[in-house]
């Protein structure tokens, strides 16, 4: 049976934790390059948020003649390997906010379409144990925007998709996150997330707390069931 407490924060990882994004673009247009195509920035931009899979039929179809699997492991690698120079750029706020989750005691759980192998990498990269479960594109059922990742998510954890808040970059993840029934704040960074559903829309993360997101919580669930609240 559900409590209307935060039981847990579902986090979105690449945009939203990390600020990796210009890593995908930059390891995609010399792919496309490669095979005589052409990749535009909004193309790049179009593939925000997105599996990885249905990215690289994306690919395929911009003139790219490698087998889906492949172009996935080559971007992957592209990636890690500006992550191993460049370091892990964190969003302004999301390390602390983590920092506050785990000491108010409240799960967390890291859901991305990445795979595991690079959401492995960048937890590991964190000074602290920062996450209970993570669920990575490789192990979801269906991608985003499909809830499955995110109820995978709360399966793992053990808790409701209603008693946690997901926080989310890209409307392909917000829509995700809000079919789960979780509450959902956007963070938006190079795409615009309107009309994509997010139950709220905070510029940053940067001095946020546990507090601020248990008090969202709570106002998202009094909305949504005034007289089960009222009577609490």
């Amino acid at each position: 049976m559900s409590s209307s407490s935060l039981a847990a924060v579902l986090w979105d990882m690449d945009g939203t934790l990390v600020d990796t994004e210009p890593y995908w673009m930059a390891a995609e247009t010399p792919l496309v390059e490669r095979f005589g195509g052409t990749w535009s920035h909004e193309q790049a931009l179009s593939l925000v948020g997105r599996g990885l899979e249905d990215s690289a039929r994306i690919f395929q179809q911009a003139g790219v003649q490698m087998a889906i699997h492949d172009i996935v492991d080559h971007l992957t690698d592209a990636v890690m390997g500006q992550l191993a120079t460049d370091g892990v750029p964190f969003r302004p706020g999301a390390r602390d906010l983590l920092r506050s989750l785990r000491d108010a005691g409240i799960k967390t759980g890291l859901v991305t379409m990445s795979l595991r192998r690079m959401a492995d990498t960048v937890v590991d990269l964190i000074d602290f144990d920062a996450f209970d479960v993570v669920i990575a594109g490789d192990d979801a059922t269906r991608p985003k925007p499909f809830p499955d990742p995110y109820l995978q998510a709360c399966a793992a954890l053990g808790v409701a998709a209603q008693d946690t808040v997901a926080i989310e970059d890209s409307p392909t993840g917000v829509r995700s996150a809000v079919a789960s029934g979780a509450a959902v704040i956007g963070v938006p960074l190079m795409v615009s997330i309107a009309g994509a559903g997010a139950h709220a829309v905070w510029p940053t993360l940067e001095g946020t707390s546990a507090a601020d997101l248990r008090a969202f919580h709570s106002t998202h669930r009094a909305a949504a069931h005034p007289s089960r609240e009222s009577r609490a």
